[in-house]
């Protein structure tokens, strides 16, 4: 399959008063034609920042120290404001998290809708309002013809992330990076917005980065899966291998941590411990001090990847071929098999 993006060994690090955060260490990752890959980890994991930086819009602080980002052959990385803006909207595009701060308030929803057409391609402020027309209503605004004058403040929360996505790819671009586009949605809508982006999806052949802290939304949306922890991805591999055969203890957390719904006296299960310090990284395993499974070496030295299937890697030395044998506890297990049913997840084919 077509590689359309590849970050490779990417270490970014920021300068603060408390000295230097080393936010992303080590990154590598693809993006294939057509799919859907889903970057998932808590807060502070470094997922926002990864793609930031593909857009290059990382604030003044902010240090590239290593690394490539390999788009259509050319390293973003090394290319200058100019030509970036000549590639964002237009070949990248990124729907952020927050609808409301992504909008103009004060410039009607065609208008802004059809900028990035106007500026990129070059045509007629009629014809990119036609467009931008015919867009807001594959995105499913409602009397768009009559809407096309309204502003921000006139739509619902869900219309607000339709036309948002509408601004995003209204080039069509051949990446598109989706932060967290569903967090402040209610359920209802969050499943609407799920379905517009696999929808859209086929119709454009867009390649997606979808960003979440929520692992439960991931089965819906993803053709593949990279947790992160700490700066690093510890777990790739297809949306089934992780949902089903998960190897990394951080992602028997994530997936433990789902609720079930199962009733009204269940217990939501935490992973214990905090995320690290990334101004003084550890040495060893990032997870080691909250894993329950940890080995003497996680203390000492950072673990490799080790191949699980040609799809799927981990790094966790509990993977090392000397290691003993561990299994997730009974416990977590049962709630991946509860969430697994109640949402319909197929061992085979994702969620049906």
């Amino acid at each position: 399959m077509e590689k359309v993006l590849e970050v490779k060994d990417l270490h970014i690090s920021f300068d603060t008063f408390a000295g230097k955060v080393n936010a992303i260490r080590g990154v590598n990752f693809d993006l294939h034609k057509g799919e859907t890959l889903a970057i998932v980890g808590e807060s502070g994991s470094g997922k926002s920042v990864t793609t930031r930086t593909i857009m290059r819009l990382l604030s003044s602080n902010a240090n590239i120290d290593k690394g490539e980002i390999l788009f259509k052959g050319a390293d973003i990385v090394n290319k200058t404001e100019k030509e970036m803006q000549s590639i964002r909207g237009k070949e990248i595009a990124m729907i952020f998290q927050d609808p409301m701060t992504s909008l103009d308030p004060t410039m009607p929803i065609g208008k802004q809708v059809a900028e990035s057409l106007i500026k990129h391609n070059k045509v007629s402020k009629s014809e990119g309002l036609a467009q931008a027309l015919e867009l807001l209503k594959l995105v499913g605004i409602p009397n768009a013809e009559k809407r096309l004058k309204n502003y921000p403040h006139q739509f619902s929360g869900g219309q607000r992330q339709r036309i948002v996505i509408a601004i995003a790819l209204i080039c069509y671009p051949e990446v598109l990076i989706a932060d967290e586009p569903t967090t402040a949605l209610d359920v209802t809508i969050q499943a609407q917005i799920l379905e517009l982006l696999k929808d859209l999806q086929q119709k454009i052949s867009t390649s997606i980065i979808f960003i979440t802290h929520d692992l439960g939304v991931v089965a819906n949306v993803a053709d593949r899966v990279a947790v992160m922890y700490g700066g690093r991805i510890v777990e790739v591999g297809t949306s089934e291998e992780i949902f089903y055969n998960p190897q990394h203890p951080y992602t028997w957390g994530l997936l433990g941590s789902m609720p079930t719904l199962e009733g009204t006296e269940e217990k939501l299960y935490a992973i214990p411990g905090s995320p690290p310090d990334l101004l003084d990284p550890p040495k060893g395993d990032a997870f080691y001090p909250r894993n329950e499974f940890a080995l003497k070496i996680d203390a000492e030295q950072q673990p490799p990847y080790f191949e699980v299937s040609p799809t799927h890697r981990a790094a966790t030395w509990l993977l090392a071929p000397q290691a003993p044998k561990v299994t997730p506890p009974a416990e977590i297990e049962r709630r991946w098999a509860i969430y697994r049913e109640r949402h319909n997840i197929s061992e085979t084919g994702g969620a049906n």
